[in-house]
């Protein structure tokens, strides 16, 4: 995942720039940048973000870069904006996305007699250099921002800055989410919708799936009608998206609220307590709580001062032990104890096992988990949410995987329906595996109904596979 901003001003951006681009360090762990056109021409600056946060590594370039436009990004994995200089004159370029064809296009690149890529260091070619050299394939901008969306099998979003003003371009399906806010002399270009709100702007509008405009000081011009198909990731509003945002006018808080009272609904747990998994677990408990009237109370209490996501290392051992380090105890809340515990979303299950089995080690009589949304299937293919290098890391496959062991057939589609019997064994087999008292996921249907826009409109495939 990743997250971006851009600001065109008719005075120097550079201040909103910062703070609206660290607005997002909650999308992105390895990688930021920002990139400014003034006076003086284009300025840049990258960072690696991996053990600091972004404020920390920018707070220079905050005083010393100058523009009245400029783009900013929080990467999991390429470092951008990049600054390219091509027959469209120079620009500088970022984009959030994954590119699933990356070969196939830079064959065909290659082909028109494009001479090379640079090599990242583990190997692969920047995402963000492969979308600029398409946009270099067409005459001019438009043509070369929608060649990416057709050529593109998986998802992009870009920010183009040139000299006059910046192009924003939503997605082909819209799975990301692009919100322009508006204030005196000035406009903005956000992922996440609350960035801007701080900083004295005021929603404008969102762009539609594929929809292409130029932001400059005077205006949004569109350059590309959206489309009519949309499929939007639900999981933004489940777990990667800030509390405080919104995507398509839906509050990603109150969508949490939403799932946790229909989850309550129905359920048949009589815990003491229901507790969330900080921090996206807390408000599902919340309106699970509001719904059922058992008490909501916080077991854990996750230490914030000096464990922000950006500290999050790499190495899924270590990332295990932090996570669990980030949450410290109240004993009085667990002991004797019957628990009721709302995560976000089940996909190794290590944290939660270990978790589950400190919460019995402190003395808790049960520990019932409710995740919040369906069982994880498929490995998502549009936005990277997950590290999982393969689906075989998910807890689901892993169970199947045992019962292929034993001689069993496993068809996929039949353990992503809560109606059927596969599915309850497959529920049975990740509550022993992780040592839970119950387990009961959210049901796609409800998960869906807890948004609240029609599900032809919204990205459900790491559930059931359907593109």
């Amino acid at each position: 995942m990743g997250g971006f901003f851009g600001v065109a001003s008719k005075k120097d951006c550079v201040f909103d720039l910062f703070f609206g681009t660290d607005y997002h360090s909650h999308l992105g762990t390895r990688r930021a940048g920002m990139a400014v056109y003034g006076e003086k021409g284009f300025d840049r600056s990258i960072h690696n973000i991996e053990n600091s946060p972004f404020r920390t590594k920018f707070d220079k370039e905050v005083n010393e870069m100058k523009g009245y436009l400029g783009i900013g990004c929080i990467s999991d994995y390429e470092p951008q904006p990049l600054i390219v200089r091509s027959h469209h004159g120079t620009y500088a370029i970022e984009t959030v996305g994954k590119i699933n064809n990356t070969d196939k296009i830079v064959e065909k690149i290659f082909q028109s007699g494009h001479s090379h890529f640079l090599e990242m260091s583990g190997g692969d070619i920047n995402a963000t250099e492969l979308v600029a050299a398409m946009i270099n394939q067409k005459d001019n901008l438009v043509e070369g921002l929608q060649y990416v969306q057709e050529m593109v099998e998986g998802s992009m979003t870009v920010l183009l800055m040139t000299p006059k003003g910046i192009y924003a371009a939503r997605d082909k399906m819209g799975r990301t989410p692009v919100s322009i806010g508006k204030k005196e002399d000035s406009y903005c270009i956000s992922f996440e919708s609350f960035a801007y709100l701080n900083l004295g702007y005021m929603e404008e509008k969102e762009l539609g799936p594929g929809e292409i405009v130029v932001v400059t000081p005077e205006g949004i011009h569109t350059l590309a009608e959206p489309g009519k198909e949309m499929k939007i990731c639900t999981f933004l509003w489940v777990y990667y998206g800030y509390p405080s945002s919104s995507y398509e006018g839906i509050s990603v808080e109150q969508m949490r609220y939403n799932c946790g009272a229909l989850l309550a609904k129905r359920d048949d747990a009589e815990p003491d307590i229901v507790a969330g998994v900080p921090d996206s677990g807390t408000p599902h408990a919340i309106g699970y709580s509001n719904m059922s009237g058992i008490p909501f109370s916080r077991p854990f209490i996750k230490y914030t001062p000096t464990w922000p996501r950006s500290f999050m290392p790499t190495i899924q051992s270590q990332r295990n032990l932090i996570a669990k380090m980030k949450l410290i105890p109240v004993h009085d809340l667990i002991q004797n104890k019957k628990l009721l515990l709302i995560d976000d979303s089940i996909v190794r299950g290590t944290q939660l096992r270990e978790t589950t089995e400190f919460l019995y080690q402190s003395g808790a009589k049960e520990v019932h988990i409710r995740p919040a949304c369906p069982p994880l299937l498929y490995s998502c293919k549009y936005l990277n949410f997950s590290r999982s290098t393969s689906e075989m890391d998910l807890i689901t496959r892993q169970v199947l995987k045992e019962l292929e062991r034993e001689g069993r057939f496993t068809r996929l589609e039949a353990y992503s329906d809560p109606e059927t019997e596969e599915y309850r064994e497959m529920l049975e087999g990740i509550q022993k595996q992780l040592n839970f008292t119950s387990l009961r996921y959210h049901r796609l249907d409800d998960m869906i109904e807890s948004v609240g826009i029609e599900r032809e409109k919204l990205c459900t495939y790491c559930w059931d596979g359907k593109e």
